[in-house]
């Protein structure tokens, strides 16, 4: 499809569709059936991102559109990332879309990229001085918000447990607000050794737990060059392999009777200490 030169998307990448069964908006159906799109995002290598910003800060990252689902009223408003991408764009009313996805996408605009094959950890670490390591979050909306939280605090690279939550699934990007596209990420070939890998590497491991031998999280970073945050499962937390071989265990100090926070908000707290430290 050609696009002409002075910017605006070609006319002929728009296609109206009203018919919500069409089999071209097949990327888009039941997009809150988490199994169901894990299987079909993963079969054709595939991830959804929702939301002007969304949208804009995925292509901008380089990642390649297959199409573009949008009302009407978000065309201008896109029309330079849909110029410099070669995949259709299909517009429907906002009710059609609704009955297309299975929810009202409030914020209009949707995009299918392809993924890409994951960086070697060689790669994501190249150049770090901090990194977040995550084990087993299974919560989409957590994994989005510590990505968020690393972003925005400096941190360079996230390194992901296996069995953890998909970051380029819709609603982890969505509530990353993009992250994703800009931090450095991967997932660890190996669970077991994964922290004294990185402690060869020349990272001070830190894991957030309430260990008997936790210190404040101030202390436990103080004067650390590179540093390896690591944060457990949303459940039971860190496995005790992990807890056990990171090289310091550290907590955030809170008030009588409140023990822990959401991984999320451990996640803000501990990213924005690190960052001063």
């Amino acid at each position: 499809m050609q696009i002409v030169d002075r910017g605006v998307a070609d006319i002929s990448q728009r296609v109206e569709i009203s018919d919500p069964d069409d089999s071209r908006l097949a990327d888009y159906r039941d997009l809150r059936d988490v199994e169901l799109r894990k299987s079909l995002e993963a079969e054709h290598g595939l991830f959804l991102a929702e939301g002007e910003k969304v949208v804009r800060r995925a292509v901008e990252a380089g990642y390649e559109a297959r199409s573009f689902l949008m009302a009407p009223r978000w065309l201008e408003g896109l029309d330079d990332v849909l110029a410099r991408s070669t995949g259709p764009c299909y517009v429907m009313s906002e009710p059609l879309i609704e009955q297309v996805t299975g929810f009202h996408v409030h914020r209009g605009a949707l995009a299918s990229l392809h993924r890409r094959q994951l960086p070697d950890v060689d790669d994501v670490l190249a150049g770090a001085r901090s990194v977040l390591v995550l084990e087993d979050l299974v919560d989409h909306t957590n994994v989005g918000a510590v990505f968020r939280s690393g972003a925005a605090l400096g941190f360079d690279a996230v390194l992901l447990a296996p069995r953890c939550a998909d970051p380029l699934y819709r609603r982890s990007i969505k509530v990353g607000m993009g992250a994703v596209f800009t931090t450095p990420w991967t997932r660890l070939p190996d669970w077991y050794d994964a922290l004294p890998d990185l402690s060869r590497r020349g990272f001070t491991t830190v894991a957030l737990t309430l260990s008997p031998d936790s210190v404040p999280i101030e202390e436990a970073v103080a004067g650390v060059d590179r540093l390896a945050l690591v944060l457990g499962s949303e459940g039971h937390g860190l496995s005790s392999r992990w807890e056990a071989s990171a090289d310091r265990r550290a907590t955030i100090a809170m008030r009588a009777g409140i023990d822990s926070l959401n991984v999320a908000a451990a996640s803000a707290v501990a990213c924005y200490v690190a960052a001063h430290r």
